[in-house]
């Protein structure tokens, strides 16, 4: 688990809905897969931005029950009418082939080519992404209507230019130093090829962020994976499962580039903090939210959730995945994401990362009876003079619960108060030697 030097944050770090947008745009016309050039090529771009180091795991590495696949590489693929005309073209879109598909050259029945089509009806404008990652086979995706529009009396020759060799699946990690060894995980998937908001959206919002934090202090250590799905976090965690434990909060970025409103999935135990922290923060946004109980499908938050490792990881998203009509098709665009939403997504995960710095645990350092606060100078905070200073009565919940147990989002939430009135309040007992931070991660 290395850690890695801070990046250079003079370029492209503002986290401005341009630039969260403009690293989508970068990244979109790559074909990406859970291994591959495509792959290197994403997390190459990812590392002129923030210096991940890039680990090559070979095929055939075991880690659990799986085992790292072949590598796959993609050069052209087309399929041709008998007049040489090209009906379907990876050219025009790279969402066209089977992702995984094995290679093949031959003429063939249109019947014959039927079995090898993917397409979907019930939206049938849009080129459906399909992936064959665990079984050698060949295909092609195309829109309803191009296939209807296939004749099924002609012979087609089809042509996918393609590797599956022995090779190595590539994992992006950045590490930011804090304080403590203590770690908050941002995770992000980044095989799908060209779709947008799942999951270039969560990739662009993880390298903003790492930018951001970076040039920062911080309390905690700061680890960003970039990853394919499921295979990625399920190595990343067989490699590193004696360091797992220093993980004591975590967010899987996807999907958040929708118009939809924010959603989160809560960690496989329900309670943990930054359970409570995301909840705290969409609730105090004044915008429509949705908290979901954790379920073992979607993104990797099931694999860091599984029962073995059962970390406290939760899934931030917009619109969760399979519930917009654009998901896994050619309609996850450049035109689909917003930047406005991007910008949002933005503002609350800084306020999330905000709110686990600042939760600290107290202890009340004259805890018989309420202290005489005008003896520790303390007067003016009682009497009310400005909405600036710090309020009464948050001080004195904040030292009726800094028993050790209570954090201050739990003083928070108890009191009804804003946490930034409870932190105020409690830094300046802090200053007067009325409270003792005491490590709490």
């Amino acid at each position: 688990m290395n850690v890695t030097k801070r990046p250079d944050t003079t370029q492209n770090g503002t986290g401005s809905a341009e630039s969260l947008y403009g690293l989508i745009e970068q990244l979109y016309p790559i074909c990406r897969s859970i291994t591959g050039d495509g792959l290197r090529a994403t997390l190459g771009i990812i590392r002129q931005r923030i210096p991940i180091t890039i680990s090559e795991i070979p095929t055939g590495t075991k880690v659990f029950d799986w085992r790292v696949p072949k590598e796959w590489n993609i050069r052209d693929a087309w399929i041709k009418n008998s007049r040489g005309e090209k009906v379907v073209d990876f050219d025009d879109s790279n969402l066209h082939v089977l992702n995984y598909s094995m290679p093949v050259d031959q003429k063939i029945s249109f019947n014959d080519l039927n079995d090898h089509l993917y397409s979907d009806p019930a939206h049938p404008q849009v080129i459906p992404y399909r992936t064959s990652y665990y079984k050698e086979q060949w295909g092609f995706c195309l829109s309803h209507l191009q296939r209807s529009g296939l004749d099924v009396n002609d012979t087609y020759h089809v042509f996918i230019d393609s590797t599956l060799t022995t090779g190595s699946m590539s994992l992006g990690e950045y590490v930011i130093k804090g304080e403590s060894e203590e770690e908050v995980l941002i995770s992000s998937h980044v095989c799908h090829p060209s779709l947008c908001n799942d999951n270039l959206s969560g990739v662009s919002l993880a390298v903003h962020l790492a930018q951001y934090l970076a040039q920062k202090k911080q309390r905690y250590t700061y680890r960003f994976l970039f990853m394919p799905g499921t295979i990625g976090a399920i190595t990343w965690l067989a490699l590193n499962q004696k360091n797992s434990h220093k993980i004591k909060h975590g967010l899987v970025l996807s999907c958040l580039g929708d118009e939809g409103s924010m959603t989160y999935k809560q960690s496989r135990r329900g309670d943990t903090e930054i359970d409570q922290i995301t909840k705290y923060v969409l609730s105090s946004a004044g915008d429509s939210f949705d908290v979901r109980p954790f379920k073992p499908v979607g993104y990797d938050e099931r694999q860091y959730c599984s029962p073995g490792i059962n970390l406290p990881v939760g899934c931030l998203m917009r619109t969760p995945f399979g519930e917009f009509p654009e998901y896994h098709t050619s309609a996850d665009n450049l035109s689909f994401v917003k930047q406005e939403a991007l910008e949002d997504s933005f503002a609350k995960l800084k306020q999330i990362m905000h709110l686990i710095e600042g939760n600290v645990r107290y202890i009340n350092c004259n805890p018989m009876c309420e202290p005489n606060l005008g003896k520790h100078g303390l007067y003016s905070l009682t009497g009310g003079k400005a909405q600036s200073e710090v309020n009464q009565q948050a001080v004195l919940w904040v030292l009726n619960y800094s028993d050790g147990e209570h954090s201050l989002l739990d003083i928070a939430e108890l009191s009804g108060y804003s946490f930034e009135k409870i932190k105020q309040a409690a830094k300046a007992l802090e200053n007067v030697r009325l409270l003792r931070g005491i490590s709490q991660a």
